[in-house]
């Protein structure tokens, strides 16, 4: 006999109710029925599943070991036939497919929806943008989202909303931008310290990050005059008067007159990531959605050439093309 995923549902049913009859009465069967179907299983499997005693019915270490793997497959296969019947039923009414993306990552997503344009050109994407990763976390989790882009500060974890999944992107210094009649952004880098008597400004956002650049100046002597949080335009507009410099990524868009200047020893790192819900219709498409967010961001660097050869310096950073899931 062969292992089927109703022999799984007969084992998770009599684990969680403790009791074979039970478990018959819950799934419709006759309890002889079921205790055959048990004896029948447990000769698949080599072994004894359950034992009964006057307290009920309890798995064995084989049973255990089973029920551990049904967890796991039974949801798996659900979220396959659900995700199915809804692409199935999609393609059947002849309207293109939504993609819902939700970003706070800045500089990639324009770029990512030009590519997505090349690529897959029926399919029509809807976008969402905010400050906040916990926020963007939470409408994928819903299903409000099917991918978010967010940055976490050098190794922080990413949101914690259950259900979601992770990958790196990309992994970058954090710079700062100053204004080009500034003497100090003629240099290859500058020293934090340096710019102890500076006011700041950064973009809005959750995380830690405002921690970390206070524990990075504590680090150099020095506690910041301020930290002002607010829009693009206003940080531009605070660089290009000489009224504060401001932290930024890299790939921030070069303008006239603003230069994005390294942090002498990268005090500061940003790590971009991609999430998606475990049950989101749009988990098949993860794969693809990565491989084509990290070909944007090497791009990015590519348009940006003094990023490029601060990389051949610090190979540390840049696109992330590894594999492995963050939690």
């Amino acid at each position: 006999m062969e292992l089927e995923l109703r022999h799984l549902r007969i084992m998770c049913a009599i684990a969680e109710l403790g009791s074979i009859t039970k478990a018959a009465n819950t799934l419709g069967m006759a309890q002889p029925a079921l205790t055959a179907q048990l004896k029948r299983i447990e000769r698949t499997l080599g072994g004894k599943l359950f034992l009964r005693d006057h307290t009920g019915t309890r798995p064995t270490a084989l049973g255990l070991l089973v029920l551990d793997r049904a967890k796991m497959v039974l949801p798996a296969v659900s979220s396959l036939h659900d995700e199915a019947a809804r692409l199935a039923q999609h393609a059947g009414t002849g309207e293109p497919m939504t993609l819902r993306l939700g970003s706070a990552t800045g500089p990639m997503l324009g770029a990512l929806l030009q590519r997505l344009g090349t690529t897959h050109p029926d399919i029509h994407v809807a976008t969402h943008t905010s400050w906040s990763a916990n926020k963007l976390a939470d409408m994928t989790a819903e299903g409000g989202l099917d991918f978010a882009f967010v940055g976490v500060c050098g190794d922080a974890a990413p949101p914690p909303e259950p259900g979601l999944r992770w990958r790196t992107l990309a992994h970058h210094p954090v710079f700062v931008l100053m204004s080009a009649r500034d003497e100090r952004a003629q240099q290859n880098e500058v020293e934090l310290g340096e710019l102890a008597d500076e006011r700041w400004c950064a973009t809005p956002g959750d995380g830690c990050f405002g921690d970390c650049f206070a524990s990075a100046c504590a680090r150099s002597g020095f506690t910041p005059r301020s930290l002002y949080e607010t829009d693009v335009l206003t940080c531009i507009e605070m660089v290009e008067s000489g009224h504060a410099v401001v932290l930024c990524q890299p790939l921030f868009h070069e303008i006239p007159g603003i230069v994005a200047v390294p942090i002498a020893g990268n005090p500061l790192s940003w790590r971009n990531l991609v999430g998606w819900s475990e049950r989101g219709e749009m988990g098949p498409f993860a794969a693809e959605m990565i491989a084509l967010s990290r070909a944007v961001y090497g791009e990015l660097i590519d348009r940006r050439p003094t990023y490029s050869k601060y990389l051949e310096l610090n190979p540390g950073y840049g696109v992330d093309y590894t594999d492995a899931g963050v939690r």
